[in-house]
């Protein structure tokens, strides 16, 4: 199963990684073990709620207007 995983820079240090399809996040040090931990994260909550979803979200980027 493909699935996708969002990563940001986390405030403290390392990677915040989501993923949209399930609304699951962890944390971790470098992209690989967020990656990582996601990817484990994933497989325990798929495997209480399995995902019935067809497709992937649509993920996009937008602008806002900066505050003067």
């Amino acid at each position: 199963m493909e699935l996708i995983a969002v990563l940001t820079s986390a405030e403290e240090g390392g990677f915040i990684a989501l993923n949209p399809e399930t609304g699951t996040t962890t944390q971790d040090e470098t992209i690989e073990e967020a990656v990582a931990n996601l990817r484990e994260a994933i497989a325990l909550y798929l495997s209480e709620f399995p995902l019935n979803k067809v497709g992937h979200p649509v993920v996009t980027t937008f602008t806002i207007p900066a505050h003067a």
